[in-house]
C-alpha cells in the first residue's frame, strides 16, 4: 500500500533568510531547502566568518551579511520569511527586531521555560507575526507515513504510544548545553512530548522524573521516563538514556504506536552514532489488511534532513493562504511548552519514600 511521506509544497515558494549559521543550519535547514528548491536569500549569523563559510559551502545560497540590520532590510526587498535558527536565550533579542507582520520560523524550544515562551508568544501577537516553531519531527516521513495509516484506519484507535531511546549521545557537540539548568526533556524528548501531542492532544495527567547520568556528571539530567496518560485505555510514556556506551548491540531508538487493530513500529536512526546515525525504518501489522503479519514500508527520506522541509512549507503555505493549516503554529508549540514545564513541576515533586 502507498503511504503519504511528503509535505505539499508551496508553489513559487518565497525566499528565506537565516539568522544563524550553526551546525543545524548545516546539517538540516540548508540541505532541506535544497531538496525542496526553496531559495536563500542570504545568512546571518553573529560570527560573521562562520556566515560566510556555510554560505560559500552552499553555491545557489546568494551570500552572507555582516549585520543583522542588513539581513532585515534585505529581507524587507525580496520579502523574505524569517528562519530563526538560534539558541532559545536569544530569540527574544531578535524577534522585536524583524518587521511586523512577517513569517518567522523559530528554532525550537520556545524559549528556556515557560516564562519566555509566554514572552515569545506575546511579542508574536504584539507584532502580527505569522510564527511557526521548528518541531519538524511531526514533518519526518515516518510520521506522516504513519498518520497516514491511522487516517487510513489500518491500525484501528490509536490507545498506546511509546518512545524509547537508549543509546550514547555526544552532548559535547552542543557546547551551549554545558551550562543549561535544563536539558533532556527541554532539548531532546520535547520533540517526542510534540509528536506526542500532534498524535493524541494534550493527556489529561502527566509523570516525569528526570535524572543526571553518573559518566556525565557536569551536564544537567540526561536520562528521562515520561508518562502522559489520557483517560482508563490511553496512555504515551517516552523513556531515554544518552548515556548507553557499550557498543550498539543493545542500543535502541524507537516509536511505537499501537491501535485496536494493529500497531506501528519505528526505527529512529538519527540517534544511533550520531550525528552519523543509520537509516530509520517502518513496518505496520494490521488486522484489517489482506498481507498478514509485519508489513515494511520503505521509506522516502529520513529525520535528518528531509522533516526540515515540512515547517517551513506549513508556514509559507498558511502566510500565502491564511486558511490553511500551520501545524507547528506558536499558539500551538505554547501548549507544548505548557506540557514541558509540567514535566519539570512533577519531577520536582519527589516521588513517596519506601520505607
Amino acid at each position: 500500500m502507498h503511504f503519504n511521506q511528503s509535505p505539499v509544497i508551496p508553489e513559487k515558494p518565497l525566499p528565506i533568510v537565516i539568522i544563524g549559521a550553526g551546525g543545524i543550519v548545516r546539517d538540516a535547514h540548508l540541505p532541506a531547502y535544497a531538496m525542496a528548491k526553496f531559495p536563500v536569500a542570504g545568512l546571518y549569523d553573529i560570527s560573521s566568518g562562520k556566515a560566510k563559510s556555510l554560505a560559500g559551502s552552499f553555491a545557489w545560497v546568494q551570500g552572507a551579511f555582516d549585520s543583522l540590520d542588513l539581513i532585515i532590510r534585505k529581507a524587507r526587498e525580496v520579502g523574505a520569511v524569517f528562519d530563526l535558527a538560534v539558541p532559545a536565550e536569544q530569540i527574544l533579542e531578535i524577534l522585536p527586531q524583524l518587521p511586523d507582520g512577517s513569517a518567522v520560523l523559530i528554532q525550537k524550544p520556545m524559549g528556556e521555560n515557560l516564562k519566555e515562551a509566554s514572552k515569545i508568544r506575546d511579542l508574536c501577537r504584539k507584532k502580527s507575526l505569522v510564527a511557526a516553531v521548528n518541531f519538524q519531527l511531526r514533518h519526518a516521513p515516518f510520521m506522516l507515513a504513519a498518520k497516514d495509516v491511522i487516517r487510513q484506519g489500518l491500525i484501528g484507535e490509536v490507545f498506546d504510544m511509546e518512545f524509547k531511546v537508549c543509546v550514547y549521545t555526544p552532548w559535547e557537540l552542543w557546547e551551549f548545553l554545558k551550562n543549561k539548568p535544563r536539558l533532556e526533556i527541554l532539548y531532546h524528548s520535547i520533540h517526542y512530548v510534540d509528536t506526542i501531542r500532534d498524535f493524541l492532544g494534550n493527556p489529561a495527567q502527566v509523570y516525569a522524573n528526570t535524572i543526571k547520568h553518573p559518566n556525565n556528571s557536569s551536564l544537567a539530567a540526561t536520562r528521562s521516563t515520561i508518562v502522559m496518560d489520557y483517560d482508563h485505555f490511553k496512555q504515551a510514556r517516552i523513556l531515554t538514556n544518552h548515556g548507553h556506551d557499550y557498543g550498539s548491540k543493545q542500543q535502541e531508538s524507537y516509536l511505537k504506536i499501537e491501535g485496536t487493530q494493529g500497531a506501528i513500529k519505528v526505527q529512529i536512526g538519527v540517534s544511533f552514532d550520531y550525528p552519523n546515525g543509520r537509516p530509520s525504518t517502518f513496518e505496520y501489522y494490521s488486522k484489517k489488511a489482506k498481507e498478514k503479519g509485519w508489513q515494511d514500508v520503505p521509506l522516502t527520506g529520513d529525520w535528518f534532513p528531509d522533516a526540515f522541509i515540512g515547517p517551513m512549507a506549513t508556514l509559507q503555505q498558511h502566510f500565502k493562504t491564511p486558511s490553511a493549516a500551520l501545524p507547528t503554529a506558536v499558539e500551538d508549540a505554547f501548549q507544548t511548552m505548557r506540557l514541558v514545564e509540567k514535566l519539570y513541576e512533577s519531577n520536582a515533586q519527589a516521588g513517596l519514600t519506601f520505607e
